[in-house]
């Protein structure tokens, strides 16, 4: 056999059975491998950065990796913005990127880059392989180390002669590493800190969102007292009734610091520290409140269900129950349309079971208030902060668990970086709810104008955050890519066509046209309510913290 497909057999045989494409003359040795190979299902992606997004997607709901096909150091560059997202979500994925052959490279030819220093950005794992005969073996190990721990970005450096080149061998599936367990006396420690008194709190990441991890965190929550925080942008929540639930951090760094206020002790399980999103002048990077303790039980690199499991222990709250989130949906929304009322819609009527893939930005603030006690679900977000992961996301979940409804929440100029998920919804029949926030505006930019103390910002500043001329049609361009699609301009309008997409399966868009969020008065008051919540009673903060964190 030859090098590629030495390469898809032991692929396949590690249990990677999904490759998002986008190939080019390089890479059409893997292509024609393809079709010897049953057990990859290969998807076409128009775009290299819906690529990389599905496969982050899927490696979320899969628990194990995809594998991207790119097209040289152009299209891995193409693809950067989602894998830098894969990265901070410390997901399992494998990148094959093609590359001139070996002896072609030293001509610069117009397509010739140097693939591994912008493979640098996101993958610690890196290896162009020599040769056919070598190409299986860096492929078992490729699938290996993405499954870390942590997760990772793996790439893989395929030249165009080492794939046609005969001499190809299959290489047995690589063992993984275990992650190790954190020792008794760290864990003997964080026991000891918790039952000092109330003013502690867990903030839970990556896998300690999850239905087990969450349940020992909630009993030593309702055990100790302490108080359970989520990072800002979770990989992956699992939630909605008969789950526990958890406090998100805020993304604006204001509201997390009121969230954090009093903590005498933290406790970081599967997360780091918290800081702001941003640098603001005047303003503390780092979160944490002076004289807090900050503990790590659990590393990204170790078994944070196990870790959890021996604080239980520790702290004596194994007969603790865990606090579940009653059931409780709201009532059908009526009257004005705003985001406000496409949440509640969608807490109204969200299915067992969906996954919700949230990219709202500003028009999404409501969104974890209306969902909490709907039927159980999974909540994927922008792990990273690049924009453009939420329909590519939408569609790696979707090949993931395929009777399982998917939710895509995206903002108008956020669904833009990577519309052509869209058709690649429609060319493999997803079951995917796209529904597209189109207030016309980068409404997130009007307000970090505002928090960055931009000085002198007027009319050609602002106009760089409008998108109302000419004005976007969202459904001419899903119907242009083979998708179904309404556009609702008033509530009625939008249930009933909410309703409709969750009960007919394949790919469906409704353009929500709404006002922005945070506009008028709102903005012009934000900064003043941020600076008055430190002093405000608990109640009416938190309040606060509902209506204007993510």
């Amino acid at each position: 056999m030859n090098g590629a497909q030495a390469l898809m057999r032991t692929l396949v045989e590690a249990g990677v059975e999904v490759c998002f494409t986008n190939p080019g003359t390089s890479e059409m040795h893997f292509v024609a491998a393809l079709d010897a190979e049953p057990r990859m299902r290969a998807v076409l992606t128009l775009f290299e950065g819906v690529a990389s997004g599905a496969a982050d997607g899927y490696a979320r709901m899969a628990d194990k990796p995809a594998a991207t096909l790119l097209h040289l150091g152009c299209g891995l560059g193409n693809a950067l913005a989602n894998l830098h997202n894969a990265r901070k979500a410390r997901v399992p994925l494998v990148n094959i990127v093609g590359d001139h052959a070996s002896f072609h490279a030293p001509l610069d030819a117009p397509l010739q880059s140097d693939i591994d220093t912008v493979a640098r950005n996101v993958s610690t794992w890196i290896r162009r392989s020599a040769g056919p005969a070598q190409v299986g073996q860096d492929a078992a190990e490729a699938v290996a180390a993405s499954f870390g721990p942590p997760g990772q970005v793996a790439t893989l450096i395929l030249p165009a002669d080492a794939s046609w080149g005969d001499g190809g061998v299959r290489a047995a599936p690589v063992p993984r590493r275990a992650a190790p367990t954190p020792d008794a006396g760290r864990i003997g420690a964080i026991a000891q800190a918790l039952a000092a008194g109330p003013k502690s709190a867990l903030l839970l990441g990556g896998r300690a969102l999850r239905e087990g991890p969450l349940r020992a965190a909630s009993q030593l929550a309702a055990h100790t007292g302490a108080r359970l925080l989520a990072e800002v942008f979770p990989t992956r929540l699992e939630r909605g009734a008969g789950l526990p639930p958890v406090e998100r951090l805020a993304y604006l760094a204001e509201l997390a610091g009121v969230q954090l206020a009093g903590l005498e002790r933290l406790v970081l399980v599967d997360a780091k520290s918290p800081v702001s999103f941003f640098a603001y002048p005047g303003k503390a990077s780092e979160l944490v409140p002076p004289g807090c303790q900050v503990h790590t039980l659990a590393a990204f690199d170790e078994d944070v269900a196990a870790a959890l499991a021996a604080l239980v222990e520790a702290a004596g709250a194994a007969q603790t129950p865990p606090r579940l989130q009653a059931p409780r949906r709201p009532p059908r929304p009526r009257g004005k349309f705003t985001a406000d009322k496409v949440c509640k819609a969608i807490g109204h009527l969200l299915p067992e079971g969906a996954i919700v893939v949230d990219e709202a930005q500003t028009s999404g603030l409501l969104l974890p208030l209306y969902t909490a006690g709907a039927p159980r679900h999974d909540l994927l977000t922008l792990t990273g902060g690049a924009i453009g992961q939420g329909l590519p996301n939408a569609v790696g979940a979707a090949i993931a668990c395929p009777t399982r409804k998917v939710i895509a929440l995206s903002g108008d100029g956020s669904a833009l970086y990577t519309l052509q998920a869209l058709w690649t919804m429609a060319r493999e029949r997803l079951d995917v709810v796209s529904i597209v926030f189109n207030n016309r505006a980068y409404a997130i930019l009007n307000v970090e104008l505002q928090r960055v103390g931009a000085l002198g910002a007027a009319e050609k500043a602002r106009a760089q955050f409008d998108l109302r001329t000419p004005p976007l049609d969202f459904v001419q361009l899903a119907q242009g890519q083979g998708v179904p699609a309404v556009r609702a301009t008033d509530t009625e309008g939008f249930v009933r066509a909410l309703e409709h997409a969750l009960a007919t399966p394949g790919p469906h868009l409704i353009e929500a046209v709404v006002p922005p969020t945070l506009t008028g008065l709102k903005l012009r008051l934000l900064p003043h309510l941020l600076q008055s919540l430190a002093s405000l009673p608990q109640p009416l903060a938190r309040a606060l913290k509902r209506s204007l964190a993510p």
